[in-house]
């Protein structure tokens, strides 16, 4: 199951580090690599259920980068 599918009860207390936001980005990966392999067959109904869990991935990454202190660059 999609990290971004965390309980109700759980939001907010699971902490974001680096291993999981590589999770997420690993996760995205093969749900592209399942999109384009389904599109490519003729299957496009079948992928909509990955679409929609990738989308919900990058919604939560967008969430997570825009909560983000701002970068200092010298």
């Amino acid at each position: 199951m999609s990290v971004a599918f965390v309980p109700e009860r759980l939001r907010g207390k699971v902490e974001v580090n680096q291993q999981t936001l590589q999770w997420l980005l690993e996760e995205n990966d093969q749900l592209i690599r399942c999109i384009v392999e389904y599109q490519s067959k003729g299957r496009a109904t079948e992928c909509v259920q990955y679409q929609h869990i990738l989308h919900r991935n990058l919604i939560y990454l967008a969430t997570i980068a825009d909560a983000a202190p701002p970068i200092r660059r010298p």
